[in-house]
């Protein structure tokens, strides 16, 4: 497996990839966090332009897309029923998805992240038992609870 940063070529791919995350997560008891729209394609297209939106390849097939940047994340400056780990500069990965009967993709790709940085913050839907399983699975510690920008609340993990 390898990590690229996305082109504009792969985001039918990536928007297939994420279509088929939205109807896993719905399957698996979290409808919410996604819901039918989400990432919009505005949204990946600002990321892919921005160099942040990244793809896993193997063999020509896109395994897992996400985004990652080295930056500080605002809905990150406020976190309630615990403390994030340190206050070192951190990458965040956001949008983490597989495509279809993809395993182990995902973790490949927290993996690379961390590699970059040594210091990553995430988060996730209370919902989104998978997601917490991989990243508990990947090293990553409960920190607390973050609210996003438009007031949804996440629970916060960081791995340094």
């Amino acid at each position: 497996m390898e990590i690229k940063t996305a082109s504009e070529d792969a985001l039918e791919e990536i928007l297939g990839i994420y279509a088929h995350a939205r109807e896993f997560m719905a399957r698996n008891g979290n409808k919410t966090q996604w819901g039918s729209v989400y990432p919009p394609t505005e949204l990946v297209k600002r990321d892919i332009a921005e160099g942040k939106c990244h793809i896993c390849v193997e063999d020509g097939r896109i395994l897992c897309v996400f985004y990652f940047a080295r930056e500080e994340d605002p809905s990150y400056r406020k976190i309630r029923d615990g403390s994030w780990l340190n206050e070192e500069p951190y990458g965040v990965v956001h949008r983490i998805a597989s495509a279809e009967g993809v395993r182990g993709a995902a973790a490949f790709c927290l993996n690379w992240a961390f590699g970059q940085t040594g210091n990553i913050r995430i988060d996730t839907h209370d919902d989104n038992k998978p997601m917490q399983g991989l990243l508990k699975k990947s090293g990553f510690r409960y920190c607390g609870r973050i609210t996003l920008a438009d007031g949804s609340p996440r629970i916060a993990f960081q791995k340094i």
